[in-house]
C-alpha cells in the first residue's frame, strides 16, 4: 500500500438488510481507505451497494432495517459506527459531507437556495445575517453560478439540472470539510454538464484539499476523474487498485465485463458487447462469488466458498480465482 497519509479505512463492513430477507447483506465484508487528497471511485451496476456504503459513513440508512451488523469505519481515529446520533450530526456537513444522487428532491422546494445554504452556514460556522449571505454568495460563485448574488432568492425549480448540482455542491461545500461524498452527482445531465461538474470537482478537490468518495455506474467518470477504483458486484469488493491499472490489467472478469461493455467511437455499426444475465438481486445472492453465474471463464470451484481480494500486484487487488485467465485475455485483446 502506498505511504500517503490515509483518511477514510472502512474495514470488512456489513450492512445487513430487513430480517425477512433471505440473504440479509448489502454490503458485506467491504474493506477500503481513502487517502489525503485522493479521489476514491466506486463503481458498479445498480445494485451492488455503492449507494449503501457511501451512506454508511454518515449514517445515513433509507429505513430503521437497514443497520451495519459489523466492521469499523475510521475517521479521524474514531469509529463511526459506534458514533452516537450526536456525533454524527456534528460530523455531517462540517467535517464530512455529501452530495446526494437527485439534487431536485435533496433540495427543499419550497425555500430559496439563498436560505438553504445559510441554514449550514449557520448550523456549521455561526455564520448568521449578512455574514452568512455574504458567504453563501461567495459559495454559489465558486462552484461557478453567475450573478450570485440575485440567484439567492431562487427557489430549486428555476435552476436547470446542472445548475441545481452545484448548489448542492455549494451547500456541502459550505462548513468547509475535509471529506466529500458525491453519490452519482452525475445521473440525468448530459454530457456536457457531466463534464462541467466533474471538471468543478476536481478543481475543487485541489483548491481546498479534499478527499472524495465518488460513487457511480458510468467508466467513463471513472476514466476522467479518480485516482483509484474499487469495483463493487453483490455488495462485495471485486477488484481495487489504480485507475491506469485498472483499465490496462483488470484482473476480474467482472471489471473485464464493464470494461468490455463500454462502446467503442471507432467501431460503428458493431453490436454492443454486454455482461449476460442481470446483477443478482440482494435478497437471494449466489453462493461463492457473486459474480460466477455470469462469468464466462467459471468452474466448479468458484461457486464454493469466497475469495477476499488478494494482491496481484502494487496497490492492486483482486476477488478472482481466476485472474490469470482474465489478464490473459486482456492481453489477447490489447494485441
Amino acid at each position: 500500500m502506498s505511504g500517503a497519509e490515509t483518511v477514510l479505512t472502512i474495514e470488512r463492513l456489513t450492512v445487513d438488510l430487513p430480517p425477512w430477507a433471505d440473504r440479509p447483506h448489502a454490503v458485506e465484508d467491504v474493506t477500503l481507505e481513502l487517502r489525503h487528497d485522493e479521489i476514491l471511485c466506486v463503481v458498479g451496476e445498480s445494485g451492488s451497494g455503492k449507494s449503501v456504503m457511501a451512506r454508511s459513513i454518515l449514517g445515513l440508512f433509507p429505513s430503521r432495517y437497514v443497520r451495519p451488523s459489523g466492521g469499523r469505519i475510521l475517521y479521524g481515529g474514531e469509529d463511526l459506527l459506534a458514533a452516537t446520533p450526536e456525533q454524527l450530526r456534528a460530523l455531517r456537513g462540517s467535517r464530512i459531507a455529501m452530495i446526494f444522487q437527485e439534487p431536485i428532491t435533496a433540495l427543499n422546494p419550497v425555500l430559496p437556495i439563498g436560505l438553504q445554504i445559510e441554514e449550514s452556514l449557520s448550523t456549521h460556522l455561526s455564520l448568521h445575517g449578512r455574514a452568512g449571505r455574504e458567504r453563501a454568495a461567495e459559495l454559489l460563485g465558486m462552484v461557478g453560478i453567475a450573478d450570485a448574488k440575485r440567484r439567492l432568492d431562487a427557489y430549486p425549480h428555476q435552476f436547470s439540472g446542472g445548475m441545481r448540482q452545484r448548489v448542492m455542491i455549494a451547500i456541502a461545500l459550505a462548513a468547509g470539510p475535509k471529506l466529500l461524498l458525491a453519490d452519482e452527482p452525475t445521473t440525468a445531465l448530459d454530457v456536457t454538464i457531466q463534464d462541467q461538474i466533474l471538471k468543478l470537482m476536481l478543481r475543487l478537490r485541489s483548491e481546498l484539499e479534499m478527499s472524495i468518495v465518488l460513487v457511480t455506474h458510468d467508466l467513463s467518470v471513472v476514466a476522467q476523474s479518480c485516482d483509484r477504483v474499487a469495483v463493487l458486484y453483490g455488495g462485495r469488493v471485486m477488484e481495487l487498485g489504480p485507475i491506469a491499472e485498472i483499465f490496462r490489467r483488470p484482473a476480474h472478469a467482472y471489471t473485464q465485463g464493464l470494461l468490455g461493455a463500454v462502446p467503442a467511437s471507432h467501431k460503428p455499426r458493431e453490436p454492443l458487447a454486454n455482461i449476460p444475465g442481470a446483477p443478482p438481486s440482494p435478497l437471494a445472492l449466489p453462493d461463492g462469488c457473486r459474480f460466477a453465474p455470469r462469468c464466462p471463464l467459471v468452474e466448479p470451484a468458484c461457486r464454493t466458498g469466497r475469495l477476499d481480494p488478494v494482491p496481484i500486484g502494487p496497490d492492486h487487488f483482486s476477488a478472482c480465482r481466476r485472474s490469470d485467465a482474465v489478464l490473459a485475455r486482456a492481453q489477447e485483446a490489447a494485441a
